[in-house]
């Protein structure tokens, strides 16, 4: 099958993981910044071919575990007064005292669709009801959104609002690499995200920095050779954005998704969860549509607090993988999650779970 088998060839695996250890001249760290990569790196081992001098550790790439408690907690308020639409796997992710099933199961009409376009038309069907798509996730699906609010303006479906948690890639990474326990030599930065977003902000980021950027794909490939690359730079004492991806990702990006993006959000303060607020990491809706801001057409009266011993704030900055918690395995599990890496599938701590650790009880 082509851009699969190819992708996954033993012989071209093994010869990539005989350049890298040629390559590698000493300890370094390697994040991946993509729940999908951290999957494919558990499930067929790539971190057991590698040198023992590369670590990969696994970065804020899974959108599920970064959308913050609060954002749950309003989802939840809001399902009780509205029908509030999403994708599956925000509904076990824990708010913080509860989540999207158990509303559900109390009541709620909380629905499953598969495109924002899906929570738009059951809002023009029914213009009585107040509809509320929940947006969160990367630049990657950021303009299927923004369209959505640009149509309800268009064709005046006024019973349609966003409650939008969108986060920025970059700054995440500058985040990181700002702490004091930033522990990262270089970077395999997420090929959906930059095939919308282009690689020109990551530039930025490398000169900055002094780090190498390499644009990876998704399959064993993919991966190695984006960790191939980085250790030729790191040998080399060199810091670019290269573009392993080149099968999707072009410099400028997808400009027409972007040009969706720009008209309808400006870029804002985030929330992340486990990292803080994060500057200019987001996403607002311009005031032209912020009529269709959810926040601001319902009132919340939950304040978010929790008392959860979930470490993910450590995992998604990198500093500890998920063995590391007192909690992985034992009361936390993807059929009962404390935290969000556990239940999205892009989760480092699913990943851990379902491919390296024994299932326990």
């Amino acid at each position: 099958m082509k851009f699969l088998e190819e992708y996954r060839n033993p012989r071209t695996i093994r010869a990539l993981a005989e350049k890298i250890a040629q390559t590698t001249k000493s300890t370094w760290k390697i994040m991946e910044v993509c729940g999908g990569q951290t999957h494919s790196i558990m499930r067929y081992g790539l971190q057991e071919i590698l040198p023992k001098e590369i670590e990969l550790i696994h970065g804020p790439g899974c959108p599920v575990c970064v959308t913050p408690q609060s954002i749950l907690d309003q989802a939840i308020e809001i399902s009780r007064q509205a029908i509030l639409c999403t994708f599956g796997d925000m509904l076990r992710v824990p708010g913080s005292r509860s989540s999207l099933m158990q509303a559900r199961a109390e009541g709620s009409d909380v629905r499953v669709v598969y495109s924002p376009l899906d929570a738009l038309e059951i809002a023009k069907c029914d213009p009585r009801q107040a509809v509320v798509f929940l947006a969160v996730g990367f630049e990657t699906t950021a303009p299927a959104n923004a369209l959505t609010v640009f149509q309800a303006e268009k064709q005046g479906i006024s019973n349609y609002s966003l409650l939008q948690c969108h986060v920025r890639v970059p700054p995440a990474i500058e985040a990181i690499l700002d702490s004091p326990d930033c522990r990262v030599d270089g970077f395999l930065a997420a090929g959906h995200v930059c095939t919308i977003m282009g690689t020109q902000e990551y530039e930025v980021l490398a000169k900055k920095y002094r780090v190498p950027i390499v644009i990876t794909g998704f399959e064993p490939v993919d991966i190695l050779e984006g960790v191939w690359l980085c250790t030729e730079q790191l040998s080399k004492g060199q810091h670019l954005v290269e573009n392993q991806y080149r099968r999707s990702v072009l410099s400028d990006g997808n400009l027409t998704a972007k040009r969706v993006l720009e008209e309808v959000f400006e870029k804002a303060d985030q929330q992340w969860r486990g990292l803080g607020e994060i500057p200019e990491s987001g996403f607002r809706l311009r005031k032209k549509y912020e009529a269709f801001d959810a926040r601001l057409r319902f009132e919340f009266s939950q304040r978010s607090s929790s008392t959860s011993t979930c470490i993910s704030g450590d995992i998604l900055k990198g500093v500890k993988k998920p063995p590391q918690c007192p909690e992985f395995g034992k009361k936390c599990t993807p059929r009962n999650p404390l935290g969000a890496p556990m239940v999205s599938s892009e989760g480092a701590c699913a990943a851990y779970f379902a491919y390296r650790e024994p299932h326990r009880g």
